[in-house]
This record gives structure tokens, C-alpha cells and sequence, in this order.
């Protein structure tokens, strides 16, 4: 009986282990879904930001406005299909995701957004 003392210290400290391990990918994941719905609400923003510049032009090119509205909100405009002239600025933005435990270093999470101007005639 006296080999078997102590044992269930070993079963509870892996149980422990294993539920921390559990809990930082629970992380890991959350924050990802977070900078899912991140990368989607600086898109719609950089959308609609080269949208006005396009309705309503000051001179400026609607991609600096995008470009501008992402990098304020803590993402990277990769793309903007917005020139002078058109009625549509879609944009896609990058914005970086870092986790606990999984290997998520130097990853983006991109979101893409298309805003259409409509005019009257």
C-alpha cells in the first residue's frame, strides 16, 4: 500500500496540466474569431470611407482614405479597387492575430467589405 502514496498527486497535476492546455487554446481560438470580426468592421469602415470620397470627391484618392481608416483601427490595407470614377470600393485589410499556445506569430486575418455609391441621376 505504501508504493501507491502519492499517486494521486501525479493524476491531478496532469489533470491540471491538461485543463490549462485546454483553456489557453479556448483562448487562442477566441482570439481569432475576435480579429475575424475585426478584420470584417475595419473593412466596412475603409468600404464606406473611399465610398464618400468617390460620391462626394475632395481631390484625394479614395484607397488613402481606406488606407488611412484601417491603419487607425489597427489594421493594413492589402487592396483597394476604388479608382476616381467608379460607383464601387471594395477594400481588404489584413489585421494580425497572436495566440497563447498555437503557433499563430505573424498571422493575419483578412476581411473583405464593398461599398456602392448610389446617386440619383
Amino acid at each position: 500500500m505504501r508504493s501507491e502514496q502519492g499517486s494521486v498527486s501525479v493524476v491531478v497535476a496532469a489533470a491540471v496540466g491538461m485543463a490549462l492546455v485546454v483553456t489557453m487554446g479556448a483562448a487562442d481560438v477566441g482570439r481569432a474569431l475576435i480579429a475575424r470580426s475585426r478584420a470584417e468592421a475595419v473593412a466596412d469602415l475603409a468600404a464606406l470611407a473611399a465610398a464618400q470620397e468617390l460620391a462626394l470627391p475632395s481631390g484625394t484618392e479614395p484607397g488613402v482614405f481606406a488606407a488611412d481608416y484601417a491603419v487607425r483601427n489597427g489594421a493594413r490595407l492589402e487592396s483597394c479597387s476604388c479608382a476616381e470614377g467608379t460607383s464601387e470600393a471594395t477594400v481588404r485589410v489584413a489585421v494580425p492575430v497572436q495566440g497563447f499556445l498555437l503557433p499563430l506569430a505573424d498571422r493575419d486575418v483578412i476581411g473583405t467589405a464593398r461599398a456602392v455609391v448610389d446617386l440619383p441621376a
